[in-house]
């Protein structure tokens, strides 16, 4: 653990490929999130950054990176073939929490998972393949229902957080409560919509999601 706030830019290496991304750990930090962001969109999400600003000011750590190479975004951008591809997404979650634990910096830390729309699905696949090495997770206006069977296999406690406008989104994540079988909660933004573009609607989903990974950072 550090004792000063540290922040770098990275390269996370996966396999034969590198993906760019920024670390940053708040002195005190007991967990590192990872951040999938949703589909057509990157590490500079501005939204996703919100959030992690407030997740760094309570206490957790955050990993915001590039699920796809430049060449996968370059492609993708033309036949979005790579932005549905859970399954790849997944992949680059887990292998992006891998690559944190062997490093000494990060090694130590507890691992959580916040999801955006596509990105959120994601998170779900990766965290039930990694069973009890993630220990929180949170899917913002997420489609958990992509993750299809691996729902009842998170074993990580899962906060879904829906705007009440958004209500496609929000029928998928009812739905996606009734699969899940790890401790899990469902929050509903009054008056908000897919982007939580209204006044104060991000703030509570940054406040939400804040609270309960450092929740359960404190049962690690």
């Amino acid at each position: 653990m550090i004792n000063e706030a540290f922040k770098e830019e990275v390269n996370i290496i996966i396999g034969d490929i590198s993906l760019p991304g920024t670390l940053e750990i708040p002195p005190g930090a007991r967990g590192i999130v990872l951040f999938a962001h949703g589909s057509g969109s990157s590490r500079f999400s501005p939204r996703n950054q919100f959030v992690a600003k407030t997740l760094r000011e309570k206490g957790s750590a955050t990993l915001l990176f590039d699920l796809l190479t430049s060449d996968e975004e370059a492609e993708d951008e033309f036949s979005g073939i790579y932005r549905f591809d859970i399954g790849l997404l997944a992949r680059r979650l887990v292998g992006a929490a891998h690559w944190l634990r062997s490093q000494k910096v990060t090694k130590g830390y507890a691992i959580g998972f916040f999801g955006s729309s596509t990105g959120g699905g994601a998170a779900l696949v990766a965290a039930a393949e990694l069973g009890e090495k993630v220990k929180a997770v949170v899917s913002r206006g997420g489609r958990p229902d992509l993750a299809g069977e691996f729902l009842p296999k998170v074993k990580a406690p899962t906060l879904l957080i829906v705007g009440s406008l958004d209500e496609f989104v929000l029928r998928l994540n009812e739905q996606a409560m009734d699969s899940l079988r790890c401790e899990k909660e469902l929050i509903v933004i009054p008056g908000a919509s897919h982007l939580f573009e209204e006044p104060g609607t991000l703030d509570r989903v940054a406040t939400f999601a804040a609270d309960w990974f450092s929740a359960h950072w404190s049962k690690t």
